[in-house]
């Protein structure tokens, strides 16, 4: 196949998965603009970005572009040095002003490729991975001692950007990726075929242009974001606060639901017409396992508490309420319970 056998077929897929990474890219400064300007809005999309079908498709699309176009590189290269053999070593003709970057593809994508590493780790092994992996509370990333939502991107922001060294590991990986994409905007047009003088100038002024106020963007993201996260704005903001309570409040929702239908499980374990064992039932389930689901009630609340001090959540308060009844039916289940055994024997 012309695509794999041939240079240009090889220069041709380098160019084509170029295209869509720049336009990841384009994308990517965009959606964290919002973070900027409506940092709520912004958790809205990180949700709407989660495990769902059509992120994970997206997801898996755009991890076999970086593939393709890393082996695709690494694989130009290889093939051009045993090409060249010694004359790589020798003044060529290209244009001084994209000499340098020319040159050093390969390690600026190398560069670029172990800041990726850090913004991976960073947000999307916390986020749409833990998504996939759990939802469990303790197996959930924290911040300031409280398990983060993997829907809510600004607590993750906080999380990252509260560390000095954050930003300036992505300052120099931004710097990387402006020399790597000015040169590969216009070099990618060049390999399919718009290569003659007038638009070649043009794609380079474009590029150059393009490149700079993406990454121009992205540095002034990362500076209001250490900013912010160094104030704690996003987690002392109310209005986030107010969305931080939402997961809460499904939270407790999905808690109670939980223990209704263990209890629920444990009457269709008995006889309905054998009220005795019924009741035996009852007195054993609360004496024994009901203390887990208090136990993980103020767990909840204490999260909630902590994560949304300024905030009333309805469904935190209920659930505070039922914790304390359910704390009363267990205290009396105990106490029950030697009787229960001895009209057993």
């Amino acid at each position: 196949m012309w695509l794999t056998s041939s240079s240009i077929g090889r220069k041709f897929v380098m160019a084509l998965t170029g295209i869509c990474l720049v336009l990841f890219v384009t994308f990517h400064v965009l959606m964290n603009s919002v973070a900027l300007i409506w940092p709520v809005a912004y958790n809205m999309i990180c949700e709407f970005l989660g495990a769902n079908w059509y992120a994970l498709v997206a997801s898996m699309g755009l991890a076999a572009l970086f593939i393709i176009h890393i082996i695709y590189a690494l694989w130009l290269t290889v093939q051009n040095r045993r090409a060249r053999g010694t004359d790589r070593y020798l003044v060529n003709s290209r244009p001084p002003q994209v000499e340098w970057s020319s040159k050093n593809m390969l390690v600026l994508g190398i560069v670029v490729l172990a800041f990726l590493v850090v913004h991976m780790t960073q947000f999307w092994a916390k986020m749409q991975l833990q998504e996939l992996c759990s939802h469990e509370l303790t197996a959930l990333p924290e911040v300031a001692g409280v398990p983060a939502s993997p829907a809510m991107g600004t607590l993750f922001l906080q999380l990252a950007f509260q560390q000095w060294w954050t930003p300036v590991v992505y300052i120099i990986g931004f710097v990387a990726l402006w020399f790597h994409m000015n040169h590969g905007f216009w070099s990618m047009f060049h390999t399919i075929g718009w290569d003659n003088n007038i638009w070649i100038n043009r794609l380079k002024c474009i590029g150059c242009w393009w490149t700079t106020i993406v990454i121009a963007l992205f540095v002034a993201q990362a500076v209001v974001f250490t900013v912010r996260a160094n104030q704690n704005y996003y987690t002392t903001n109310y209005a986030l606060q107010e969305q931080y309570g939402e997961y809460w409040d499904a939270q407790a929702t999905a808690a109670t639901e939980d223990f209704e239908a263990a209890v629920q499980q444990v009457m269709k374990s008995v006889p309905e017409n054998d009220q005795m064992a019924m009741q035996q039932a009852q007195i054993k389930f609360f004496s024994e396992d009901a203390q887990a689901y208090v136990d993980k009630f103020n767990q909840i609340v204490e999260y909630s508490e902590k994560q949304c001090p300024e905030v009333s959540i309805k469904g935190i308060m209920q659930l505070k309420r039922f914790a304390g009844q359910l704390e009363q039916q267990i205290n009396y289940a105990k106490q029950l319970a030697p009787q229960s055994s001895n009209t057993n024997e």
